[in-house]
């Protein structure tokens, strides 16, 4: 019950700190919201979180079933979660050639690229680059469900 309490308390702060976003899917380049320090605090409380799913589901079922439940609980917590975010990708004229879709974006500043696979491999890296390149978006997590033991992957794309 504890853990209840701090992971509540630590999104209430972080709240306190960020002023709510909108996300413009166009492929210009979003102004920066977050400090550094405030996307550091995001990233602990979604591996804490993911801690916390990973802990009661274990590994073995469905990424649906961890992505459902990741939006549900940062959402409970009050973060501005979308789920499924549409990410178009662009020729360098502008043309949309592609489409992405990311599993969470996080308070319109950090994608959340989920996995329930043995182990993380190359492609999985790519795919979430390919998010950033497409959103433009400079933060985003890899996070693998699916061993025994949960796994992060950070990563800052920077122009």
């Amino acid at each position: 019950m504890q853990a209840g309490r701090l992971f509540c308390a630590r999104i209430s702060s972080l709240q306190e700190s960020v002023t709510p976003l909108r996300f413009n899917y166009s492929h210009k380049r979003l102004k920066k919201h977050m400090t550094e320090n405030q996307i550091k605090e995001l990233c602990a409380l979604v591996r804490e979180t993911s801690f916390s799913i990973h802990g009661f589901f274990r590994h073995g079922h469905a990424e649906k079933v961890y992505e459902n439940s990741l939006r549900n609980r940062l959402k409970k917590g009050g973060l501005n979660v979308q789920q499924q975010v549409p990410l178009n990708v662009r020729d360098e004229d502008g043309e949309i050639v592609g489409e992405y879709f990311a599993d969470l974006l996080i308070e319109n500043e950090l994608i959340l690229e989920l996995k329930a696979v043995n182990a993380l491999l190359p492609e999985h890296t790519a795919q979430v680059l390919g998010y950033l390149r497409a959103a433009d978006l400079e933060h985003a997590m890899l996070i693998n469900f699916g061993s025994p033991k949960i796994e992060f992957k950070k990563f800052i794309w920077s122009v």
